[in-house]
């Protein structure tokens, strides 16, 4: 029956009304009314209080102070102008019964209104010399449309006001919702990004201190044999830890939001990641099938770091002294890579934490291929199958756009 409102908005309406009470009552006393009219009064204006924090009873209070001044015979009261208020507020603020009810409420009203002077004119009064029915029904007749539409414009004022203020909530409440999808894309963006630059800094870790390791532990053993051959793995050491701190110093500025200057490797930086493979020791054949001179960039980089990390890979878990066999396959609608090495024979995993695969295939899935990885026999093989142009629609390398 009553709705929440502010302390300060039930404040104004009951200041409001007893104002507005209390300046007709003055006006009623002065004019030497009866005391129902003060009565009638006291009833609508209790009831133009309520209007906003109870409509439904500020109605039927209205109802009754309408009734009461029908049965003591008043005349019409400056207070009667509180009933349109009402109106208002069970159009603006109430639930859909008490709508329908002041909506009845002002048709209802105004033929009661209507019969109600009409009587009073023909029945108490008369008219004139002519007490006439049909006086009686002209005037019953013109008090009902003014009753009528001084009842029932206020209930579609409200309505309109009603439905401006559900569309307002509407806008808001898609506003809102277009701000939360924006920003669950943001996040997921960049939950993305932090993803991919995770899995290229695992890459290039992984491989450039699998290298570093593998060349130290063999310059410690020549350094004393052979001096040359130490000289030379340092040098090793030092390229490939000038080239990782390169690549970091390019995802780092990506972090930063930053372009990176440096380029990104491609399916011709293949040979020099194979001789950086067979100067640390592992064995490795490469077969190559078709022209990559047209694939995407970003195509060309995950070759490369798909290639990068089974390299790795089998460096660090396969059979010591094993070759290690790697196929490319470049198609014109697809790019098949296939790296098998020996399994260790104690078969026991080494040193690591599981990200290269899990990098390997979301690198294969995220251009809208597929990757499949495990124990062949005695061998263990990495095979990928990725379409030759990725989803994200780039262009090929050396392939100029025309109209």
């Amino acid at each position: 029956m009553f709705r929440p409102v502010l302390r300060t908005q039930l404040a104004v309406d009951i200041g409001t009304a007893l104002l507005l009470g209390g300046v007709v009552a003055v006006l009623w006393a002065q004019g030497g009314q009866g005391p129902w009219s003060l009565v009638t009064t006291g009833v609508l204006t209790l009831a133009l209080a309520l209007r906003r924090v109870a409509p439904g009873l500020a109605l039927g209070i209205a109802w009754i102070g309408a009734v009461l001044q029908m049965v003591t015979l008043q005349t019409t009261n400056v207070a009667d102008l509180f009933i349109p208020g009402v109106i208002y507020t069970t159009s603006v603020y109430g639930t859909r019964r008490i709508r329908i009810a002041g909506l009845v409420s002002a048709i209802v009203g105004a033929v009661v209104a209507g019969v109600y002077y009409g009587f009073q004119i023909y029945g108490v009064r008369g008219i004139g010399g002519e007490e006439t029915l049909k006086g009686a029904v002209q005037y019953g007749l013109m008090w009902f449309v003014v009753v009528l539409a001084v009842l029932l414009l206020p209930w579609l004022a409200g309505l309109a006001v009603r439905a401006r203020r559900s569309a307002r909530m509407s806008r808001e409440a898609q506003l809102l919702a277009e701000r939360d999808a924006a920003r669950a894309d943001r996040n997921v963006a960049i939950e993305q990004e932090r993803v991919r630059i995770a899995r290229d800094m695992h890459d290039i870790v992984a491989h450039s201190l699998a290298v570093v390791i593998a060349q130290a532990d063999g310059a410690r053993y020549a350094l004393r044999a052979d001096p040359a051959v130490a000289d030379e793995a340092l040098d090793t050491i030092g390229a490939t830890a000038r080239r990782a701190l390169g690549d970091v110093r390019e995802l780092l500025g990506a972090l930063r939001h930053e372009q990176g200057t440096a380029p990104t490797p491609d399916v011709d930086d293949i040979e020099r990641l194979v001789g950086q493979m067979r100067d640390v020791g592992l064995e490795v054949q490469v077969e190559r099938e078709g022209d990559p001179s047209t694939l995407p960039t970003t195509t060309q980089l995950a070759v490369y770091r798909i290639v990068q990390e089974s390299l790795t890979n089998a460096y660090k878990h396969g059979a010591p002294g094993s070759t290690v066999r790697a196929r490319l396959t470049y198609r014109p609608d697809t790019v098949e890579i296939d790296v098998v090495n020996r399994r260790a024979e104690d078969d026991r995993p080494g040193p690591g934490t599981g990200h290269g695969l899990v990098g390997m295939r979301e690198r294969a899935t995220m251009s809208g291929g597929s990757m499949t990885a495990g124990p062949r026999g005695e061998d263990f093989a990495v095979a990928v199958r990725m379409p030759a142009q990725p989803s994200t629609g780039q262009m090929p390398r050396n392939t100029i756009p025309t109209r």
